[in-house]
C-alpha cells in the first residue's frame, strides 16, 4: 500500500522504531529458500499467526499509528497465515480480507452500509456508493477513477509487458478487474489491495481486488485531488500485479517496485520523492532490502530500481520480476537472487550496487531529476594540505549498505600532485565493491573503482590538484548476498545476513607525482 497520509505520516514517524540499529550478527551457515505450497507467514519478526491478525486489522481500524503504512502487505500477510488460523481467528481473518461489498457486518468498517454500483470499462470495473460516508463527491469522480484505471492497465500490461492480475471468476459481477471507492483518507489510507484466491495449481499466485480512497480531498492529502489518485491507482495496481507473479515475494521488494512505478506511470507528480530522506538516497547505512513495517525506508528504495532503469531501461525491472515469479516456467528466486542473476550481465551485483551508492552521494549529476534528490553525506571529510598529507578511516558496514569518506585537497596547486588510495576490505566472498567519484573544480564528475584481490585488497592512484579537483569521494559498499533464508526477519528471503559488519579501512595518501 502507498504511504500514510500527511497527518498519519507525522504519527508514524514518531513512532518508528529502528530495525536497523538492531541487525543481526552472523549466523552459522546459508541454507535454501522453502518453497512450500502453502507458505507460512512473510513479515518482520512475527513468531505467531496471530500477530498478523493483529497487525492486519491495526493497519484499517484507523488507530494504529504506523501500521497503517502498509495495509497491503498486512492483508498479504493475514492470507498467506489463514490456513494456520483456528476457526475464531478465520472467521475474523474473513471479514478483513472480505470486499466492501460483502456487506456491512464487517467490523473493520470495510463493508459499504448501502447499495453499490458500478461503472465498468474494457478491463476494470469501479464499485461505489451514491450516498453515505463512502460515496464519491461526483459520479463523475467515479468515471474519472474508471479512466484512469484503463490508463494504468494500458501502462503496466500493455506498454511495460507486466502479466495481467489473475481472474477472479466472478466475483464483482463479471471477470474484470474490481477496483472499490471507501473513505478511507481519514484512517490515513490512500488505497490498498488485497490477495483473495489462489490460483488452481499455482499457489503462489493470487487473483485480488483494490480499494482506493474515494475523493483524495485535497484537506487529507495535500495535493490535488488527481495527483493522489494517479499515483495510488499505479501504485497499487501494480501490487495486483505481483500477485500473479508471487504474492509471497519479500516485502522490500513489493514495495520498492510498486513506488517505482509510479514515477514511470506519473512522473509529474513526484510524490515518491518524500520517501527518498528514509531510503539509501539519504541513509546508505540502512540494507537496501530492509523492510521495517514501521519504517518507511522501503518505499524509499524506489530510487534503487529508478538507477538500474535510467541506465538499462525500464525492461531490467520486469526481468527481475520475472526471476522472481511462477507459472510459465519462471524461475520462483527470491528478490535478491533474481536481482543477482539479471545484474551479472551488467558486471554484477557488487559494482553496481557499489555504482548506485557513489551515485548518491552526487545525485543531480547521476539522476534525470536528481537536482531534487537529498543525497548522502560522507561519515568523514579529510582535507589535504602540504603539511597534512595522510587520512586514515576504518568503518564497519552491513550487507547491502555503504558509507563514504571524501578528501579533499586544499592549496595543492601543482598538477603533479597525486592521491594514492589504499582500500582493505573484507575478503572477496563477502562481495565488498568500492567506487570513486572525483569531483572536479569545473563541476564534471569521473567515476572510478578501485580493484580488490581475493583478500580484499586494493589500490588506485588519481589527480588531486586543488585547481582542478575539489574532492575524490570513496564509496565502500558491503554487497554481500549472503543469508540464512527462512530466519524471520525483516530482509531478503527472510533471512539472516551473513556478513553484518563487515570491516573495512580506506588509507589516502598525497605525494607530488
Amino acid at each position: 500500500m502507498r504511504r500514510p497520509s500527511p497527518l498519519a505520516l507525522l504519527l508514524t514517524l514518531a513512532l518508528t522504531a529502528s530495525v536497523a540499529a538492531s541487525l543481526p550478527g552472523s549466523a552459522v551457515a546459508a541454507g535454501p529458500r522453502a518453497h512450500a505450497d502453502t507458505p507460512r507467514p512473510v513479515g518482520v519478526a512475527l513468531s505467531e499467526t496471530t500477530e498478523v491478525l493483529a497487525r492486519a486489522a491495526g493497519a484499517l481500524d484507523g488507530d494504529a499509528g504506523p501500521a497503517r503504512a502498509d495495509a497491503t502487505l498486512a492483508l498479504r500477510d493475514l492470507f498467506l497465515a489463514r490456513p494456520s488460523l483456528d476457526e475464531d481467528d478465520e472467521t475474523e481473518a474473513d471479514r478483513l480480507l472480505a470486499r466492501p461489498t460483502d456487506g456491512v457486518s464487517d467490523p473493520y468498517r470495510d463493508g459499504y452500509a448501502t447499495s453499490s454500483v458500478k461503472t465498468c470499462a474494457k478491463h476494470v470495473c469501479v464499485h461505489y456508493v451514491r450516498s453515505g460516508a463512502d460515496a464519491p463527491p461526483s459520479t463523475a469522480w467515479a468515471k474519472n477513477t474508471l479512466s484512469v484505471m484503463e490508463r494504468v492497465w494500458r501502462h503496466h500490461v500493455g506498454k511495460l509487458d507486466y502479466r495481467k492480475p489473475a481472474r477472479d471468476g466472478s466475483r464483482g459481477g463479471n471477470k474484470k478487474f474490481d477496483v472499490y471507492l471507501k473513505e478511507i483518507g481519514s484512517d490515513g489510507l490512500y488505497g490498498y489491495c488485497a490477495p483473495e484466491n489462489r490460483v488452481a495449481g499455482k499457489p503462489k499466485q493470487a487473483s485480488g481486488f483494490c480499494v482506493l480512497d474515494d475523493d483524495f480531498a485535497r484537506s487529507q492529502f495535500a495535493r490535488a485531488p488527481i495527483e493522489s489518485l494517479k499515483v495510488t491507482a499505479a501504485h497499487e495496481f501494480f501490487h495486483a500485479i505481483q500477485f500473479a507473479y508471487d504474492y509471497t515475494e519479500d516485502p522490500w521488494f513489493l514495495e520498492s517496485t510498486a513506488t517505482w512505478i509510479e514515477e514511470r506511470f506519473a512522473d509529474g507528480v513526484n510524490d515518491n520523492r518524500s520517501y527518498l530522506k528514509f531510503g539509501q538516497a539519504s541513509r546508505s547505512t540502512k540494507p537496501l532490502d530492509l523492510f521495517d513495517s514501521s519504517g518507511l525506508a522501503h518505499y524509499g528504495n524506489w530510487v534503487f530500481w529508478e538507477y538500474l532503469s535510467e541506465r538499462y531501461g525500464n525492461t531490467i525491472v520486469r526481468q527481475t520480476i520475472q526471476r522472481a515469479g511462477t507459472g510459465g516456467g519462471l524461475p520462483d528466486d527470491y528478490s535478491i537472487q533474481a536481482l543477482k542473476k539479471v545484474l551479472k550481465k551488467e558486471g554484477g551485483l557488487p559494482s553496481r550496487y557499489a555504482a548506485f551508492a557513489a551515485a548518491n552521494t552526487a545525485p543531480a549529476k547521476s539522476y534525470d531529476e536528481g537536482s531534487a534528490f537529498p543525497g548522502v553525506s560522507p561519515i568523514k571529510v579529510a582535507k589535504f594540505r602540504s603539511k597534512k598529507r595522510s587520512a586514515s578511516v576504518t568503518t564497519k558496514i552491513n550487507h547491502l549498505a555503504a558509507k563514504t569518506v571524501d578528501f579533499k585537497p586544499k592549496k595543492l596547486t601543482s598538477k603533479k600532485w597525486k592521491l594514492r588510495i589504499t582500500v582493505d576490505a573484507p575478503r572477496a566472498a563477502t562481495s565488498p565493491a568500492v567506487a570513486l567519484t572525483i569531483k572536479r573544480s569545473n563541476g564534471k564528475l569521473l567515476r572510478r573503482t578501485v580493484s580488490l584481490d581475493k583478500s580484499g585488497s586494493g589500490t588506485k592512484e588519481v589527480a588531486f590538484s586543488s585547481r582542478k579537483v575539489r574532492s575524490v569521494s570513496v564509496t565502500l559498499a558491503n554487497a554481500s548476498t549472503r543469508y540464512n533464508c527462512n530466519s524471520r526477519t525483516g530482509f531478503a528471503c527472510e533471512g539472516r545476513p551473513l556478513d553484518q559488519g563487515q570491516r573495512f579501512t580506506v588509507d589516502a595518501k598525497a605525494r607530488r607525482g
